[in-house]
């Protein structure tokens, strides 16, 4: 089929096409002579709702290892589900994407990461160095907003020496998550002891500086608390509104976009009672859908962004457009 190709056609197909004809006589053109840069852009990304500007910023990755160790369906069905999706099926890293409010003459940093440890392997604690990138001076912060006790939300607020990292913010968080998860009597589960002992050490030293609020309270302006139990006792979602718009902040309802998503019923390793997390799931899945409200959730892919939408006995997580023009 090839017989009636000539040189110049080969030149207009490319240097690969040439050697694949093999007429190696071809020059192929000199490489760029800049070397590979192994970096990405800026781990963060701005957009406004109403007058607030939201920068979500990047902890890092959580590594998980084998899916099905964390999440708790059949084998075969998390397989299916994440091949089905163009996922890999034997290792998971999930994100951790923290995220600033400015509004209202104040700036509000929601959940941590996970600081200095290591629990979750070497890919997280990156929340200060990109909150820098991001133009976003810790000592500026004046609230921090931690949605549940786990290790990878709370992790954040001092360094490995005990020093706070953000040193002028007001601390909020469920009173049932700050005396669980830093009770050292709760340590029952081989897991659990690495969290318990990573939240008394971020959240003890700032006990003086934490304010408690309540299912649906405003308690900053235009940031309301939604209880979402389950995967916590005290798991809580935010409101944030601004002019108008809103999004709702859900936290650990769902830690992937697929698995926990299309089968909102498969329960979760890490969660605290796993039928209410469901339940919580179900409810949070269908009021979001139904009301086509934008949703930012934690561990999805970055930014993690976008709308829920009801698909047959599950629902499918629409992630919204990045818009690089402010």
């Amino acid at each position: 089929m090839f017989e009636n190709v000539s040189r110049r056609n080969v030149m207009a197909l490319g240097v690969g096409a040439a050697v694949g004809l093999g007429l190696s006589s071809v020059k192929a053109p000199a490489f760029a002579k800049e070397p590979k840069l192994h970096a990405q852009a800026p781990y963060w990304y701005r957009f406004n709702v109403g007058d607030a500007e939201i920068t979500i910023v990047s902890d890092g990755w959580q590594m998980l290892g084998d899916p099905s160790k964390s999440f708790l369906g059949s084998k075969e069905e998390v397989r299916k589900e994440l091949t089905d999706n163009f996922m890999n099926p034997s290792d998971m890293n999930i994100e951790l994407n923290s995220f600033v409010v400015n509004m209202n003459g104040k700036l509000v940093l929601f959940d941590t990461g996970l600081g200095y440890s290591k629990m979750f392997g070497q890919k997280g604690g990156l929340l200060l160095k990109n909150l820098a990138s991001a133009g976003i001076k810790a000592e500026n912060i004046d609230a921090v907003v931690i949605s549940h006790g786990h290790i990878d939300h709370i992790g954040g607020i001092v360094d490995e020496h005990g020093a706070l990292n953000y040193p002028n913010a007001q601390v909020y968080i469920s009173q049932a998550d700050l005396d669980y998860w830093t009770d050292e009597k709760q340590m029952n589960a081989p897991w659990k002891k690495g969290f318990i002992t990573h939240a008394r050490n971020n959240l003890l030293p700032v006990r003086d500086r934490i304010v408690f609020f309540k299912d649906q309270q405003e308690f900053l302006p235009g940031i309301t608390a939604m209880s979402a139990p389950g995967h916590t006792i005290g798991h809580t979602m935010f409101n944030i509104q601004s002019n108008g718009q809103s999004f709702i902040f859900v936290g650990d309802v769902s830690h992937h976009s697929v698995l926990l998503i299309q089968n909102p019923r498969m329960e979760f390793l890490y969660d605290a009672d796993s039928k209410q997390a469901v339940e919580t799931r179900l409810k949070m899945l269908d009021y979001l859908s139904t009301n086509r409200i934008p949703i930012l959730a934690y561990h999805f892919s970055w930014p993690g962004y976008g709308h829920f939408l009801k698909q047959g006995e599950g629902y499918r997580y629409l992630p919204a457009p990045m818009n690089m023009n402010l």
